[in-house]
């Protein structure tokens, strides 16, 4: 459906100067319909780990606006991206971030834990053990739980991934998850993209989702799921799983919580910080009025009038 959209849309497009975009679809209109024009930037998708964020498709773009020295440094050399061709800019996203919200009442003495599982059955946790995970909540109302899976997890009958030809099917959720008091179920409103549930929790539990970055810009405690027993030490497509421990069952759950919370002033925070610093780039300047100028600057580059000019 979406490569036809571009397709009854050619002149549309060629009428651009430049296209400015956070997915790589959008690449169809070079590669299969051979459009020189419009120029194509990109904004990327989120500021996570996973190597399809770094492959050879991003060199198909004439520029790209990144977050910090992480994703520019992977580009460059996992991609082949010349250095003047990337821009770092900050995270726009954060410029418009909505603060805290409390989602669910009494919560007080019990931490909130956002469980954010990413839809690549390849890489998720929710095929192999996301309703053991909803069972442990349902069971140990200590903790309230924010149940915000990738919006993308329940959003078709089955998941398919273009990175390593995997299909699953993600299932329905029991009757008994929905009626759990201390559990909050949202399986992609706005406030599963705006912030709200990694502002809202104390403690983040997740695999692959680039979120756990956008939780980390306030650091607290972390806690990962390795569903499929990956090599993940030393990879830098799981940096982010250095920010709290692993755990590769849900039986290891109230082990896991406990350990993440009581660790992670002397073991985590400064690892947070790092990993904070070199994937935001922040300064006083907002992140959307840098990403704005380097999008200008690139088009005066290429020869294009901006609307300064203008």
């Amino acid at each position: 459906g979406k490569l036809l959209v571009y397709r009854d849309n050619l002149d549309f497009f060629r009428s651009l100067d430049v296209l400015v975009v956070a997915e790589k679809t959008s690449l169809v209109l070079r590669k299969s319909y051979g459009l020189t024009r419009p120029l194509l930037v990109h904004t990327r998708h989120g500021a996570g780990d996973r190597a399809i964020g770094f492959d050879r498709n991003s060199a198909g773009f004439d520029h790209i606006l990144c977050s910090g020295a992480k994703i520019r440094e992977r580009l460059m050399s996992e991609a082949g991206i010349p250095g003047d061709a990337i821009s770092v800019v900050g995270y726009p996203k954060f410029d418009i971030a909505r603060p805290s919200v409390q989602f669910m009442a009494g919560t007080a003495g019990r931490p909130v834990v956002l469980y954010n599982p990413h839809p690549s059955p390849h890489l998720s946790s929710w095929y192999r053990h996301g309703r053991d995970v909803l069972d442990f909540f349902v069971d140990n109302d200590d903790y309230q739980l924010i149940f915000a899976p990738h919006v993308m997890l329940f959003e078709r009958r089955f998941v398919v991934t273009v990175d390593r030809l995997r299909i699953d099917r993600p299932g329905k959720l029991h009757e008994r998850y929905l009626r759990s008091p201390n559990i909050h179920i949202d399986l992609g409103s706005q406030a599963s993209s705006d912030m709200s549930y990694t502002n809202a929790a104390d403690i983040y539990l997740g695999d692959a989702s680039s979120q756990v970055y956008e939780f980390l810009y306030r650091p607290r405690p972390c806690l990962f799921l390795n569903s499929h027993g990956l090599a993940w030490k030393n990879n830098p497509d799981f940096e982010h799983w250095n920010a709290g421990p692993v755990i590769d069952h849900p039986r290891l759950l109230a082990e896991g919580l406990k350990l993440a919370q009581d660790t992670h002033l002397s073991t985590y925070l400064p690892v947070q910080r790092q990993m904070l610093a070199r994937s935001f780039d922040i300064s006083d300047v907002p992140s959307s009025q840098r990403a704005a100028t380097a999008l200008l600057e690139f088009m005066e580059r290429r020869g294009l009038q901006t609307p300064a000019a203008r």
